[in-house]
């Protein structure tokens, strides 16, 4: 682990060394003359901006409907489920994770299409739902959701049965017990699996190239700016980004003792 570690961290400094470096503007050779103008295009450009709100909220979104769908499915794995429906619904959430990760967003690609299910169901209702962000935000939270479940099952699967009897036994509601006893408690574990379900969109390219319609992410626009267009560098400060984002992320939810859950 320790060489993945240094490999990891090798990377992200040549990513960022490559980020105050340019391209020339005729042959799209590196210059390696160090300067800032990557970053100040960054903040002097409003599009960047709009793209990086624009993946801030994607991610917010995929991480709230994560947490809101894991939940009951982790509640019943951990204390309703008899240890063989447990065993068989660990399976059932680990199976998605096997399939072709292209294979289930041409998937979804296929549902949102115009004579897809999707559609098929919301026409008598006058709605269509194209490619764009919503389809978006879908796909996204089907492709990352047992990375949500797995963290809220282990959670709870460490809170005692006690602990609920006893709440029940000082008349404690169902509503009570869930709100003031199990959710403090799984606070760490939501916020472990929020972890993945947050930085997988925000580095998230293809699924966005996929459904996304016209909508661009920081994850495709980096590679568009590093393949399409060419500019390494640019693509590199546009990057540091996410990178940024992750660490300031990090920094708030290891105060939450999430890390400890990982």
């Amino acid at each position: 682990m320790l060489w993945l570690g240094v490999a990891y961290l090798v990377a992200l400094g040549g990513l960022f060394v490559t980020a105050f470096w340019t391209t020339n503007e005729f042959s799209n050779t590196l210059v390696r003359v160090w300067n800032t103008d990557n970053f100040e295009q960054l903040f002097t450009l409003d599009v960047y901006r709009t793209i990086t709100l624009r993946t801030i909220g994607v991610a917010v979104a995929v991480t709230v409907i994560d947490a809101i769908v894991a939940f009951p499915i982790a509640l019943f794995m951990a204390k309703v489920a008899s240890q063989r429906w447990q065993r068989i619904m660990l399976i059932a959430v680990l199976m998605p994770l096997w399939a072709s990760y292209l294979v289930k967003a041409y998937a979804w690609r296929a549902m949102f299409s115009s004579t897809g299910p999707v559609n098929s169901l919301l026409d008598p209702l006058g709605l269509h739902l194209g490619y764009g962000l919503p389809a978006t935000v879908i796909t996204l939270a089907y492709l990352w959701l047992p990375y949500m479940i797995l963290p809220m099952f282990a959670g709870l699967e460490r809170v005692p049965d006690s602990v609920l009897e006893a709440s029940a036994d000082l008349g404690a509601r169902g509503g009570t017990t869930l709100r003031r006893v199990i959710l403090p408690i799984l606070a760490p574990a939501v916020f472990a699996g929020s972890i993945f379900t947050f930085s997988l969109t925000l580095g998230d390219y293809i699924a966005v190239k996929i459904v996304g319609g016209t909508n661009q992410l920081l994850g495709n626009a980096v590679y568009d700016s590093a393949l399409t267009g060419s500019n390494l560098p640019f693509a590199a400060a546009l990057a540091t980004i996410p990178v940024v984002i992750m660490l300031v992320y990090l920094a708030a939810v290891r105060r939450t003792g999430a890390l400890d859950e990982l």
